[in-house]
């Protein structure tokens, strides 16, 4: 399976991605980029926006003058190694040698912020807005930025989260080929965990399943999330991933729900997974027939010209037809991760709830965002009648006309084969 040539990306992708930049920083006044990227373990809804610029290792801090080429900032040595050995493999690089530092302190980053002439410039930052879900305020660290400003006090610095965010969004034709690989992984990695689930096999086997598919097919896939149970109703990585205990053992008229999150060249797909194993309750299949509508309602209206509000109003009818409950949002953007579904969640409905805070209910973010051909969406409608919930759907591709709606496998409920 790994003989398949891979798509890959050229120069030629590199340079639009760059006089896209150079655009951006042209209209906003600026003169140059600072882009902050996460750590290369920072987990599924990491926003690896370094990896745009530089085609390279995750986790490095951008510098990228309107001017002039980027320079890219490594967290230590073994990223120097790793570039020495791709270059010696033959692997063509979009940044040379020279234009790599080996450390990202603040005083590395301000040293080539005053090298290129830029301790008085306008200089975006990528780092201090909203990186959806699990930083709303940014990642930068504090005392690195703090630093910074202090090193710098005459250079006028703004937030780009946004901008770059929907800078990146559009994919060109050499990204929709890493999005339809990363979609094919996920599937194979859905049908794996299909395959081996069943009565007496453990969480921990479907989860290896799942996980080894993805390493087989020549990618590394981020942590998925994964409960089971006659009735679960909650969303994470299993509970045995990070509390020491046993996995769980699979019983008949169990469930399992996952998230299931695959990417290739940077580019990320995600997978909705509930498995119904032997017997289960009708309602879970009640519940995934209502779900499945929501997710094709969003199909039918995820169409360049309309907004991302109305593809999430168009999801909700028919969640809102039944009387049921909604206990997550049916939708986001993927690539970037910027646009948000409402939740109107209401866990008191569950027993032992009132125990617990509120779970306060958030408007649709960016409702107003006008779909283009190119962004991408994960539609991933769930309900449940009770404690008895189905999760469905996967990513999709907005066109000039239908979208490509990868991830056929998903989009029910799904039977173990044992």
């Amino acid at each position: 399976m790994n003989d398949i040539a891979a798509p890959a990306l050229s120069t030629a992708e590199r340079d639009r991605r760059w006089d896209l930049t150079r655009a951006v920083m042209a209209r906003e006044g600026l003169d140059a980029l600072l882009v902050f990227g996460e750590h290369e373990d920072a987990g599924p809804a990491q926003v690896a926006y370094d990896t745009w610029f530089t085609n390279e290792r995750p986790g490095t801090t951008v510098v990228f003058p309107r001017d002039g080429e980027p320079i890219v900032h490594l967290p230590g040595g073994m990223f120097i190694l790793d570039h020495l050995e791709s270059s010696r493999r033959g692997d063509e690089s979009w940044i040379p040698p020279r234009n790599l530092r080996a450390s990202r302190t603040s005083a590395e980053i301000t040293d080539t912020l005053t090298e290129l002439g830029l301790s008085r410039g306008n200089i975006g930052v990528v780092g201090l807005g909203a990186h959806l879900p699990w930083h709303p305020e940014g990642v930068l660290p504090h005392t690195l930025w703090s630093r910074v400003l202090e090193k710098l006090p005459d250079a006028g610095f703004r937030e780009m989260d946004v901008a770059v965010a929907l800078m990146t969004m559009r994919l060109s034709d050499e990204e929709i080929p890493l999005v339809r690989r990363s979609a094919e992984i996920g599937d194979a990695m859905v049908q794996a965990m299909v395959d081996t689930a069943g009565p007496g096999v453990s969480e921990a086997e479907v989860y290896a399943a799942g996980m080894a598919e993805g390493f087989r097919r020549g990618t590394l896939p981020p942590a998925m999330h994964l409960w089971s149970g006659p009735d679960p109703v909650a969303s994470g990585i299993p509970p045995w991933c990070y509390r020491a205990q046993t996995p769980r053992a699979l019983a008949d008229g169990d469930v399992i729900y996952a998230e299931v999150f695959s990417q290739f060249g940077g580019r990320h797909t995600q997978h909705q997974v509930t498995i119904a194993i032997g017997d289960v309750h009708e309602d879970f299949w009640r519940a995934g027939d209502v779900a499945r509508q929501s997710y094709h309602a969003g199909l039918a209206a995820l169409r360049p010209g309309r907004t991302f509000g109305d593809v999430v109003e168009a999801m909700h009818a028919p969640l809102d037809a039944h009387d049921g409950q909604i206990y997550l949002i049916a939708a986001h953007s993927i690539n970037a991760l910027l646009a948000a579904g409402k939740n109107r969640a209401d866990i008191s409905l569950l027993p032992g709830a009132e125990a617990y805070p509120p779970v306060h209910a958030h408007p649709t973010f960016m409702a107003g965002l006008v779909l283009e051909p190119g962004m991408c969406f994960v539609l991933e409608p769930q309900y449940a009648f009770g404690r008895h919930l189905a999760h469905v759907g996967g990513t999709v591709i907005v066109t000039e006309d239908e979208p490509i709606a990868l991830s056929p496998l998903t989009r029910e409920v799904l039977r173990a084969r044992r």
